[in-house]
């Protein structure tokens, strides 16, 4: 995810609108372990999904079991909105999902970003698969025709997931929420950040193509998506 930027309204897309049990306590677990870490015992999230804590063990086995159908929900979930507002959405659309995307994302978010923290393997396979959906959708709207193709996308692609997830991490390391509640810290951010990010995805920085012409024609081939 190399932006929060384009974020379709989750109002009627079904991102928290599943009432089944089993959604309840998928959503709540999001949402609690956007906030506590993944160290929050079943009891709370099923207090959160007012059930009892036996029901979240008969739906999903264990807390391990149900921090992976959470992964699989929160990488869906933003994948559809990347690609939607990437590759269908009007430009204009974007302008009015600014307005709603620290309500209706703030869970997501907050999940993300303990993902990370959390560190290890599953932080690791977990930026994986954001990486390798942000592949794919981007690949969409070069054919599109609404993003420039490269050189190498699959380097373009990490590069852009890892400058725009460390920008906010950065953000929330200096500016955390305040008792796990992103919202606030999400929209300062995307007030502080918008018309830049905007300036250089569209308009770029350099005003010729001067070093990059000086880089292809010193070196070796740009980088491949496995080098460090």
């Amino acid at each position: 995810m190399f932006s929060v930027l384009n974020m379709r309204s989750a109002e009627g897309s079904g991102v928290f609108s599943d009432v089944t049990a089993r959604a309840r306590i998928r959503d709540a677990a999001v949402r609690r372990f956007g906030i506590d870490g993944f160290g929050a015992p079943v009891r709370a999230i099923a207090a959160d999904a007012g059930v009892s804590p036996g029901l979240v063990i008969h739906h999903f086995g264990s807390k391990e079991a149900l921090r992976a159908v959470c992964d699989e929900h929160v990488l869906r979930v933003l994948r559809e909105a990347k690609t939607e507002s990437l590759v269908k959405a009007a430009p204009a659309d974007m302008i009015t999902q600014l307005a709603t995307a620290d309500d209706d994302y703030a869970p997501l978010v907050g999940y993300l970003m303990q993902a990370l923290f959390a560190g290890g393997e599953l932080a690791t396979a977990f930026l994986d698969r954001l990486i390798d959906d942000a592949e794919d959708y981007l690949r969409a709207a070069v054919d599109a025709g609404r993003i420039r193709p490269s050189r190498n996308p699959a380097a373009r692609t990490r590069f852009l997931a890892h400058a725009g997830v460390g920008a906010l991490l950065v953000h929330l390391r200096l500016h955390p929420p305040t008792g796990g509640d992103y919202r606030a810290t999400l929209r300062a951010y995307l007030d502080r950040n918008a018309l830049p990010m905007l300036e250089l995805y569209t308009e770029g920085l350099f005003t010729d193509s001067g070093m990059l012409d000086a880089y292809l024609a010193a070196g070796p081939s740009p980088p491949g998506p496995d080098t460090p």
